[in-house]
């Protein structure tokens, strides 16, 4: 079910491109396109070829974890794609991916790069920083072996381990522990991706696969930006164990209400086949499961019903050999049905919504561009139609008007020039406060509070006035978009009504989301860094580091995206007001000439108002197909959803 809905899912999007490429074509043939309208469709066409849908497995060793992925998404596949066996088979977070622009292959990054400063999502951009093994696709069982690398262990001294990030012999069963020669074994990759040619994965599909408390632990990336970027996150615990106590804590920091995500958490009771007993009937061991699914449900503080009970093992081989009755007690289908109407639903809805604002736009700046050559055409037909019979005075009269009419546009226009000078002075003073310039000299001077902080309270508080002033920038930048926005409504209703540009309004914008992003992050600080246990046991300039290269970093990303999408939205908010006075004035101007032809006896009356009627039509049947392409659009951004209720319906 989830495959069959993501197929249509990724179908659904290749006629979106399709209609997009078609409507980005036709405006270059009929030289409608702009700078602005190009920008912005060739950026929602990468956002639909680079679309991705990533869903995170978390689990602590042998919940089944691999399995569950396996038998979801790889079972036509015929075997296993991810080893699975007792034990630890995944020892560092692995991406399962496609890019078609690689081999098949496994890279790993060596566990030593977590020594450096460098996060990994840099690290991605150093292909010469991993081990790259290509991978055998045509030999399942060379293939397996490959894949096995994701499992690689090495030993170290206990001050490795420590200074890599793994906690070593604390009395927690989970951390790692000193061996009877002095040595600690960890993991020999710090991350891995498999480039994988899964027609899942080559839709789209990437699959996170996190390997533990131990590695989520000492990964802030996972935390502050893979797992919260994740469209669907699935805890996977084991129905023989119950929640234990690492579970609970991989719950509490890293998934559950205290993350910040209220969507796409699914909790997965795997194992259940460990309960089945062949000296209890079924409806005993229906309510021996229930019960489990009640206590983890308590104990996550879930509604049961969030809670899916599975046998993946089981699954994979009913899927495999085809055994129908097997697959159904496996109970993998409802947790299949819960992905595909709660995760791609969502997903498209996105994806939906961010299409369908840009592409109702552009439509609508295209509309009125030509509804605007059409009013300017018109008014031509109409002035030349009037002078049938008329001497040649009255054309001279006609011609001292529309150059009046010229004269006092450009007269207006000396008001537009004013407000672009206003409109990049209020531009300059939002990015006072939201420009990467103040972050940085926001991150000096929190570095420098830090450094000479002399006690815990001091270097909490330089963290805490961090997100203060980083908090501040964002209102003082909130405050001055509402001040453009203001001027911008005042001058689109000054040249519509003086001049008569189809202007209508000039779009909002909100910086809500950063500020979300940044309460987020603040909170994350405030439970990994900055905490009392923290201030107290480790020194000033372990946590100062800490800080800058997990935190500030993030907050720096954040403020990336936000100056992106500001930028982005200035120039949507000035092109349409641009588009229309350059229009006017080009229609202004034909219109003059039209008149100075005929009064110059270089065209007949009668051939230049043929000559405009002409164009007319090619204007009104440019806005024909101009609707026939938002039709066509709006059918396929409403269809799939349509399409699956009726289907899940049935």
């Amino acid at each position: 079910m989830l495959v069959r809905r993501f197929a249509a899912y990724s179908e659904w999007r290749t006629h979106l491109s399709d209609v997009l490429e078609q409507f980005a074509g036709w405006l270059s043939d009929n030289e409608l396109s702009d700078a602005q309208t190009d920008r912005r469709l060739a950026h929602l066409l990468e956002n639909l070829r680079e679309d991705r849908l990533h869903i995170a497995f978390v689990a602590e060793f042998s919940r089944g974890k691999s399995e569950l992925i396996n038998a979801i998404f790889f079972a036509d596949y015929g075997h296993r794609i991810l080893p699975s066996t007792a034990g630890r088979t995944t020892m560092c977070p692995t991406e399962l991916m496609f890019d078609r622009q690689r081999p098949p292959s496994i890279e790993l990054l060596p566990i030593e790069t977590r020594a450096s400063t460098t996060s990994i999502s840099e690290y991605k951009r150093r292909p010469d920083e991993w081990i790259s093994l290509p991978l055998p696709v045509d030999s399942a069982e060379a293939m397996q072996q490959t894949l096995r690398h994701v499992s690689d262990t090495t030993r170290v001294d206990p001050a490795s381990a420590e200074r890599l990030g793994f906690t070593v012999a604390n009395g927690d069963c989970t951390a790692f522990q000193v061996e009877s020669d002095g040595s600690v074994e960890i993991p020999c990759w710090r991350h891995a991706i498999i480039n994988f040619p899964h027609p899942l994965l080559e839709q789209g599909l990437v699959i996170l696969d996190t390997p533990g408390l131990n590695a989520i632990g000492t990964e802030p990336e996972l935390t502050l930006s893979l797992l919260p970027n994740a469209h669907a996150v699935l805890f996977i615990l084991a129905a023989d164990t119950g929640v234990t106590q690492s579970d609970l804590t991989v719950w509490r920091e890293h998934i559950g209400a205290s993350s910040g995500r209220k969507k796409g958490r699914i909790v997965v009771l795997n194992k259940i086949d460990t309960l089945w007993d062949e000296l209890r009937s079924r409806a005993q061991i229906e309510a021996e499961i229930n019960k489990q699914i009640d206590n983890c449900a308590w104990t996550l503080s879930l509604p049961s019903g969030q809670v899916f009970p599975v046998s993946a093992q089981k699954a994979l081989l009913a899927k495999i050999n085809g055994d129908e009755d097997l697959l159904l007690r496996s109970r993998l289908t409802a947790l299949e049905r819960a992905l595909s109407s709660e995760l791609i639903p969502a997903k498209q809805e996105i994806i939906r919504d961010n299409t369908e604002s840009e592409f109702v736009d552009c439509c609508q700046r295209t509309r009125s561009l030509l509804e605007s050559r059409l009013v300017g055409l018109r008014e031509q037909v109409s002035e030349l139609a009037e002078l049938r019979g008329k001497n040649k005075g009255v054309v001279e009269y006609m011609m001292g008007k529309v150059r009046q009419e010229k004269e006092e546009f450009e007269t207006g226009l000396q008001h537009y020039y004013a407000v672009r000078s206003v409109f990049s002075r209020l531009t300059n003073n939002l990015f006072a406060h939201l420009g990467l310039d103040s972050l940085r000299l926001l991150t000096t001077t929190t570095r420098e509070a830090m450094a000479n902080a002399t006690f815990s309270h001091t270097l909490s508080a330089a963290m805490n006035d961090f997100f203060s002033v980083a908090r501040g920038n964002l209102a003082d930048s909130k405050t001055k978009v509402g001040e453009i926005l203001t001027m911008m409504e005042a001058i689109y209703k000054k040249f519509a009504v003086e001049h008569g540009l189809k202007l209508g309004t000039p779009g909002g914008f909100s910086l809500s989301r950063y500020e979300k992003e940044l309460d987020r992050l603040d909170r994350w600080c405030g439970r990994h860094i900055n905490t009392l246990f923290q201030l107290l046991t480790h020194e000033k300039s372990q946590l100062t580091q800490r800080f800058f290269e997990e935190v500030a970093v993030q907050v720096r990303k954040v403020f990336e995206r936000a100056n992106r999408d500001t930028e982005s939205w200035l120039k949507s908010i000035m092109a349409p007001l641009e588009i229309q006075i350059r229009e006017h004035q080009i229609q202004l101007q034909r219109r003059l000439e039209s008149i100075k032809r005929i009064h110059q006896a270089t065209d007949t009356l009668e051939e230049r108002i043929d000559e405009l009627v002409h164009v007319e039509h090619r204007l009104i049947n440019q806005l024909d197909t101009l609707d026939d392409i938002a039709r066509r659009a709006r059918a396929i951004l409403q269809q799939v959803a349509s399409d699956e209720d009726a289907r899940d319906a049935a």
